[in-house]
C-alpha cells in the first residue's frame, strides 16, 4: 500500500534533505571564502537544490497522487493552506530580518521588495548589484509548481485525461532542453568561453523558472510510477542499493563529463543529467531494503528537519560570523571559522524551528481540523 509520504516519516528522505543541505552549505561557504584545502571538492555542491526540487516534486505531487486515488479528485484549498504554514512563515521572516537590518546582508543590495513578495525574483535577476538573498531564487522556481501542478490535475481529472499525463511530463523535460540551447545560441554563441559572461549566463539560464523544471519534473514521474504501477514498482524496489549506485555513478560522472558548466553541451543537458543521478538516488531512498531506507540517525533526522531553514537563513549568517570572528583574529579561510560557522547556521536554523516552524504548523493543524469542510 502507497505510504502517505506527508505524514510518515522516511528515513531515506531525511538522508536526502541532509546531502541536499549540506551540498549547498559547503558550496555557498567556499564560493565566498575559500579553503586551500576543501574548495575543489564541492565545486558541484551547487547541485544540492536540484536533489531539494527531485524531492519536492517526489513528494508533492504523492500528496496530489494519494488524493486522486482515494477521493478522485483534488482538494485545493487544503494543499494551498498547507503550503502556506510550510513555506511562507520562516521565508518572509528571513525577508523582513534581510530589510530591516541592513548590516545583516551577505551582499551589497537586494532585489525590489515585491520580486520577493510575489516569488518572481529568479526572473530578470541581477546577481551582480542586487546579489543580497540570491538563493531564494530556488523558492521561486518551487512556488511555481507549487501553484501549477495541482491545478493541472484537477483540470486533467475534469477532462478524464489522467491516463496520458504522463506525456506533459515528457514534453515539458524535453522543452527545458530546447529553450536552454535556444537561449544559449542567442546569446553566447558568438562568444569564447574566456571572455562569456558568467553573470549573464547565470541570469538567463541558470535562474528561470522554465529551465530549472528537469528535478521538480523527475520527482513527479517516480512518485506517478510509485502509485500508478504498484506491480512494477515492487519488481524494481527490490534493488534498492543497485539504484543508489548508479545514481553515484552518475553523479561522480558529472564532475568529469561537464568540465565547464558554461558550455553550451553544459547549459542544455546538465541539469536533466543531475536530476536522473538524484532520481536515481531517490528511487532507492524510498525502496525498503536499501541501506538509506533502513538506516536511521538521530543527527541526519535532526539536519533534516533543520534544512529548510538552514537554506534561507546560512548566507546571512555565514557572513556575520565571518564578520564578527574576524575582528578576533580567527582566520576567514580556517577550519576553525568553518566549524564555528556550521554550529551557529545550525543553532540559528534550531531557534527558527522552535519559534516560527513549530508554532506555524500547529496553527496550521488547528486551522484545518476547526474547517473540515476544507477536505
Amino acid at each position: 500500500m502507497p505510504i502517505n509520504f506527508e505524514n510518515q516519516k522516511l528515513n531515506g528522505l531525511d538522508h536526502l534533505r541532509s546531502l541536499a543541505i549540506v551540498l549547498v552549505f559547503l558550496f555557498h561557504y567556499f564560493k565566498y571564502f575559500p579553503h586551500p584545502h576543501w574548495v575543489e571538492w564541492f565545486n558541484m555542491g551547487w547541485t544540492g537544490v536540484d536533489l531539494f526540487f527531485v524531492i519536492s516534486g517526489f513528494l508533492i505531487s504523492s500528496q496530489l497522487f494519494l488524493q486522486i486515488k482515494t477521493s478522485q479528485t483534488i482538494y485545493l484549498r487544503t494543499f494551498f493552506i498547507k503550503r502556506f504554514f510550510r513555506i511562507f512563515p520562516n521565508y518572509y521572516f528571513i525577508l523582513a530580518v534581510y530589510f530591516v537590518f541592513p548590516w545583516a546582508r551577505e551582499k551589497e543590495a537586494l532585489a525590489p521588495l515585491w520580486k520577493y513578495l510575489t516569488f518572481t525574483q529568479n526572473f530578470d535577476i541581477d546577481i551582480v548589484k542586487r546579489g543580497t538573498f540570491s538563493h531564494a531564487w530556488s523558492l521561486c522556481v518551487e512556488e511555481h509548481f507549487y501553484l501549477c501542478l495541482p491545478f493541472l490535475l484537477f483540470f486533467l481529472i475534469k477532462i478524464k485525461k489522467m491516463n496520458h499525463s504522463y506525456w506533459i511530463i515528457i514534453v515539458l523535460f524535453f522543452f527545458g532542453l530546447l529553450i536552454r540551447g535556444y537561449l544559449w545560441n542567442s546569446h553566447f554563441l558568438n562568444y569564447s568561453l574566456e571572455d562569456l559572461p558568467h553573470y549573464q549566463w547565470y541570469e538567463l539560464i541558470y535562474y528561470p523558472t522554465y529551465n530549472r523544471l528537469d528535478g521538480l519534473l523527475l520527482g513527479v514521474g517516480i512518485s506517478a510510477f510509485y502509485h500508478f504501477c504498484p506491480v512494477s514498482w515492487n519488481s524494481i524496489s527490490k534493488f534498492g542499493n543497485l539504484w543508489i549506485g548508479l545514481g553515484l555513478i552518475i553523479l561522480f560522472s558529472a564532475y568529469f563529463i561537464f568540465t565547464d558548466l558554461f558550455t553550451k553541451g553544459s547549459s542544455v543537458f546538465i541539469f536533466p543529467y543531475i536530476s536522473i543521478g538524484y532520481g536515481f538516488l531517490l528511487i532507492g531512498a524510498i525502496s525498503p531494503n536499501s541501506f538509506l531506507f533502513n538506516w536511521q540517525s538521530k543527527i541526519i533526522s535532526l539536519l533534516a528537519m533543520l534544512s529548510y531553514g538552514l537554506y534561507l537563513s546560512h548566507k546571512m549568517i555565514i557572513h556575520l560570523v565571518q564578520e564578527l570572528c574576524s575582528k578576533s583574529g580567527i582566520e576567514k579561510d580556517g577550519n576553525i571559522m568553518l566549524i564555528i560557522s556550521i554550529l551557529v547556521c545550525c543553532l540559528t536554523a534550531l531557534i527558527l524551528h522552535w519559534i516560527i516552524e513549530k508554532p506555524f504548523m500547529s496553527l496550521r493543524n488547528q486551522f484545518l481540523r476547526l474547517n473540515k469542510e476544507l477536505f
